[in-house]
């Protein structure tokens, strides 16, 4: 070994070079000499061999200990600065021994400094633990890189972060249809899409006897028959209204309404529903099989960011990125978020867990939702990706709040989409009600009825942040209006449902 310590200072960066020189434990060459190996292991997330002590064998076996108890080689893996300054921190506790009480035994003393040296990166481990739970299932370390997540685990946004990730975690449904979005495996088989048996096979038109079940509804909303005698205020005339605000005629009013002899809208709906019937007549299954269904491919996020997502629905919509960010990066599936408000007030980025990818996702989770909605030209933008040879196989989700609408000629390419690629549209509903812009555009509606209940902590957004819900279907404009269906959201297969999840 050579006996010039400067040569053995050219392996080691500059940053070790003054308390490499300085710690008065062990020997100075041989100290030197294993910080390179410590140094070298630690950057390739392992511990350091027993062999290289430090100069100090009793010191470096504690700190090893340390080392490996608090699983530190998780932090350094592939981050220089990290390494850097575990090794800064370990000579430095290391050089503390020297001012000892003369009368404590040094193994006491080297035990003292084991702790201490726990004690300060305890608290790192605790925060890269807390960075794990939120970043989980994201890949290896070259994703999560140490130096690329401690900058954030103070600011806002990483708060913020975990507060979604929670609201996430409540929100399993939401999960399973990003599941479902894309088109690049087969979906497997569930009770909705279950295999065809053999006999089905063998005759893909069996027959089927069906006879149609009226069942008429009174009072429920539906066409209107005339007018009849009772209480409820809903269905009051107009005219029966009008005596309320009279001095005198108010006191009738009372009157004949406790007697239920208002007059009032008399309205019935009538369901059919077809049930199996083997005296009916037999009828032939014209449709063809239905080819099972494609999943878990690339998919594009178009984002509402108007100022009508402001609270509960802009904090969904936020944890829905993130958890389209972490399945993207698990099972390597393309994502795109295309963020739009009103004209002009586009972002459009590609979801990954980079370094530069990760602090753009921090800066959208820090963003606020503020202006009108254009839809136009984010369906524009996912129409030209889905175009590209990679996101060919692409799907289109909409996260939004239903109060947009859409031109004919972007319709037109959406419909032009579906025929030659097989695009499909999904549309993520955070509000009471479908509209028009979301009927025609969307394929296949998801609607989170209980939106209130994810307020931000210290807002109210309608009901004090519960999941109280005023109305009991989405489908309120072909319930109340299905007349006013435009027939492109009639042929998506929109009318009055019988029920709502």
């Amino acid at each position: 070994m050579s006996a010039d310590p400067t040569a053995l200072l050219e392996a080691l960066a500059r940053e070790l070079w003054l308390p490499g020189l300085v710690c008065s434990s062990g020997h100075l060459q041989q100290r030197l000499s294993h910080l390179a190996h410590w140094r070298d292991r630690l950057l390739a997330g392992e511990l350091p061999q027993t062999q290289a002590d430090l100069g100090d064998p009793p010191v470096a076996t504690a700190l090893r200990q340390v080392t490996a108890d608090l699983k530190l080689p998780a932090l350094t893996q592939g981050n220089p600065e990290t390494t850097l300054q575990l090794l800064r921190t370990a000579l430095w506790h290391a050089d503390r021994l020297i001012d000892r009480h003369e009368g404590e035994a040094r193994s006491t003393a080297i035990a003292r400094m084991a702790e201490a040296f726990r004690a300060e990166w305890a608290v790192e481990r605790a925060d890269w633990e807390e960075a794990q739970a939120l970043l989980q299932g994201l890949g290896d370390g070259h994703h999560l890189r140490w130096d690329a997540v401690k900058g954030h685990l103070r600011s806002r946004e990483w708060h913020e972060a975990r507060r979604l990730a929670g609201l996430m975690a409540q929100r399993p449904e939401l999960a399973a249809l990003l599941r479902r979005v894309g088109r690049s495996r087969q979906r497997p088989a569930s009770s909705k899409h279950a295999a065809p048996s053999a006999n089905l096979l063998q005759n893909p038109n069996p027959p089927v006897g069906l006879r149609p079940v009226e069942t008429v509804l009174p009072d429920a909303p539906g066409e209107l028959r005339g007018i009849r005698l009772g209480e409820r205020i809903e269905r009051l005339l107009g005219s029966e209204l009008q005596q309320l605000r009279h001095p005198v005629l108010r006191k009738w009013w009372r009157a004949r309404k406790a007697e239920a002899r208002l007059l009032t809208y008399d309205s019935q709906a009538q369901l059919v529903d077809w049930r199996p019937d083997p005296w009916a007549v037999v009828r032939q299954r014209t449709a063809a099989l239905e080819a099972p269904p494609l999943e878990r491919g690339p998919f594009i996020l178009c984002l509402d960011t108007s100022g009508s997502m402001q609270g509960a629905p802009e904090s969904i919509a936020k944890a829905v990125m993130l958890e389209a960010a972490r399945v993207a990066q698990q099972e390597r599936r393309g994502c795109i978020l295309i963020a739009f408000g009103g004209p002009g007030e586009i972002i459009e980025r590609e979801l990954d867990f980079s370094p530069a990818g990760f602090q753009r996702l921090m800066e959208l989770v820090g963003q606020g939702f503020d202006g009108g909605t254009d839809v136009q030209t984010p369906i524009e933008c996912a129409l030209k990706r889905v175009q590209e040879q990679r996101w060919a196989s692409a799907d289109l989700l909409i996260i939004s709040d239903g109060e947009f609408g859409c031109t004919r000629a972007t319709l037109d390419q959406l419909d032009q989409a579906r025929a030659e690629l097989g695009l499909r549209v999904y549309g993520l509903l955070i509000g009471d009600r479908e509209t028009m812009g979301l009927l025609e555009v969307a394929d296949e509606i998801h609607w989170v009825r209980d939106w209130r209940r994810d307020a931000p902590p210290g807002t109210s957004h309608g009901s004090g942040g519960t999941g109280f819900s005023p109305v009991h279907s989405k489908s309120l404009t072909a319930l109340f209006f299905p007349n006013a269906l435009s027939e492109r959201a009639a042929r998506h297969g929109r009318g009055v449902p019988a029920s709502e999840p």
